[in-house]
């Protein structure tokens, strides 16, 4: 991995202030964010990031690149639960697999948005549909959670439809693609007027938050420990293998270094915003303090200070 690409990942200032939180967990200090500013921040954050993929997206036409890439997230959406189903339900149980395998099927907004600040950093463009693409992988991995456990169990549980429904009104997932979709419809020029909104002030934003994911991250870490060693080591593992493994095909699909990185992040990411929201109404049984903190105590910050710089690194190397 290149040593000057790691140092530039550890010295940018909002990943820093992650781990600033962190260690504000660590060393018992009462440093908090305000729920409802976090709240606002999330907002704006994907707020962002819809609109300048629309804008992107906009100026781009429908190709096989895009229908592959359409078939490759499907594909994470579906193969990943599976597999995670399969690996984990020896040692952890039906509803707890189904609940971490919907987790890591799925994706973290915020990892992309991270991913994409980076690729911001290193001057690489990236493609207005990877947004879409992203939003695409939310719903599919829950409703194959589900039906893994219910199958597994032989009980009739909430209906697909429901299921559905809940993940696509998710407001994350709503903003996003709402974003997106107004990202399209407006001119280069109306854009342009919200330029310091949408982009001037977007990484003093993102350096509060991951302060605040930070602060949450070191919290949900002592929980995963009462666990064991096995959900430990998967959240460490088996992201950096789906991640590979997403970045190899990714080379067959598009040449572009920015699109080859977030797909990396796409497959490695795991969701702990609305797969937790769903599964605590459709999957009671599934344990919160094991799905959540795998993937906000462990992945996520793994993917942040270790796995970005990491896919990065290998793309670069292929593409010299």
């Amino acid at each position: 991995m290149n040593s000057t690409l790691i140092f530039e990942n550890i010295s940018n200032p909002s990943l820093l202030f992650f781990i600033l939180g962190i260690l504000a967990v660590q060393i018992k200090s009462d440093l908090e964010i305000p729920a409802q500013s976090s709240k606002f921040i999330s907002i704006y954050l994907l707020l962002c990031i819809g609109f300048k993929g629309g804008q992107e997206l906009s100026h781009s036409g429908l190709d096989s690149e895009i229908f592959y890439s359409v078939l490759l997230a499907l594909g994470l959406a579906f193969v990943i639960p599976f597999t995670t189903f399969q690996l984990l339900k020896p040692k952890l149980g039906a509803e707890n697999a189904g609940a971490i395998g919907a987790s890591y099927g799925s994706v973290s907004a915020v990892t992309f948005v991270t991913a994409c600040s980076f690729l911001d950093f290193e001057s690489v463009n990236f493609n207005g549909y990877m947004i879409a693409i992203m939003a695409l992988m939310e719903a599919p991995a829950i409703i194959v959670g589900i039906l893994l456990i219910q199958i597994s169990q032989k009980e009739k549980g909430t209906s697909i439809k429901k299921i559905v429904k809940h993940s696509l009104t998710n407001g994350s997932i709503l903003l996003i693609v709402g974003s997106l979709v107004i990202g399209m419809i407006a001119s280069s020029q109306q854009a342009a007027d919200i330029k310091p909104f949408t982009t001037d002030i977007f990484k003093g934003f993102l350096a509060v938050f991951l302060l605040d994911m930070g602060i949450k991250s070191g919290k949900h870490i002592k929980g995963l420990i009462k666990n064991g060693i096995h959900p430990f080591v998967f959240s460490i593992i088996m992201p950096f293998v789906h991640g590979l493994i997403t970045l190899y095909i990714s080379f067959y699909i598009t040449d572009n270094p920015g699109n080859q990185l977030l797909f990396a992040i796409l497959g490695s990411s795991a969701s702990y915003i609305a797969v937790p929201a769903v599964m605590k109404e459709s999957i009671p049984k599934a344990n919160p303090g094991l799905y959540l903190p795998m993937a906000l105590g462990i992945t996520f910050p793994v993917n942040i200070i270790i796995g970005i710089p990491f896919y990065y690194s290998i793309i670069q190397a292929f593409s010299a």
